[in-house]
């Protein structure tokens, strides 16, 4: 079943300036779709259309069953929740430990509700000594766990991670990324925006944007084995594609070397 449906979407930000042109693409419930793109590729305007941070100029966007709408924004908004690539948009606390509970507050969760699941998600972040500090003495990464912690603590049926990673180190991004795999298994869906390769391969399908239209739809492996379509989005492609395309590239045959770099860019 689908919990997420966009028909036929476009949207300018001026008459000479088209981020999305003719956008379909269906997501089921539970799972974690990745959306790949080179940088002006339309990824985070289709994240804000999707939660009615903006207006399409043409088509529709369903949110389970939900027609999105100046009436079902707010009802939309409870069952997403979005991690911006720049968490200090998302900052309206005094404290990390208030701005965790900000979005459970608006959805009225019990106050016992709240202090448990500060702690239990600040912890899951590696931010738990944190929770008295002001956001503004944080690192751009540790305000990255935050916002991470504050929407994970809310418990929406789905989650947008809008280049969510960007500001961690590689062993942070690592368990982030490890925690988004455990979170998309209880059930949630999980839309990670991104033009890292290495976080596409653990989702179970890929799209990729190129100039506001969507030039690949499928399951990952799918996708990543489609060379044309790989060359022609203006991605970084992991090491060991790179590899397997130059050894085809060169006519060379070795296959037992083919699977083993196969097998290493599809590693999860």
């Amino acid at each position: 079943m689908n919990i997420i449906e966009i028909k036929d979407l476009s949207f300018s930000y001026s008459e000479n300036l088209h981020a999305l042109t003719d956008i379909n693409l269906e997501i089921k419930r539970g799972e974690w779709i990745s959306i790949l793109g080179h940088n002006g590729s339309g990824k985070s305007t289709l994240s804000k259309l999707i939660i009615g941070l903006l207006k399409a100029d043409k088509g529709e966007i369903y949110v389970d069953g939900l027609k999105l709408s100046e009436e079902t924004v707010h009802d939309i908004r409870r069952k997403i929740g979005i991690v911006f690539q720049n968490p200090d948009n998302q900052f309206v606390g005094v404290t990390v430990e208030d701005d965790i509970a900000f979005g459970m507050e608006n959805l009225c969760f019990s106050q016992p509700e709240i202090e448990n699941k500060i702690t239990e998600y600040a912890a899951k972040v590696n931010m738990l000594e944190f929770l008295k500090k002001e956001p503004q003495a944080l690192s751009g990464g540790q305000k990255q766990r935050v916002a991470i912690a504050g929407i994970l603590a809310m418990s929406t049926d789905i989650i947008i991670f809008d280049e969510a990673t960007s500001m961690l180190d590689p062993k942070g991004r690592s368990s982030i990324m490890k925690y988004i795999k455990e979170i998309n298994e209880t059930g949630v869906t999980v839309i990670t925006i991104t033009h890292d390769m290495k976080e596409a391969v653990l989702s179970d399908r890929i799209v990729i944007l190129k100039e506001g239209r969507i030039i690949a739809c499928g399951d990952t492996i799918d996708v990543l084995n489609n060379k044309s379509i790989l060359n022609s989005s203006n991605l970084e492609l992991l090491l060991p594609l790179q590899l397997l395309h130059l050894l085809e590239e060169n006519h060379q045959s070795n296959e037992k070397l083919k699977d083993i770099l196969w097998r290493l860019s599809l590693n999860k």
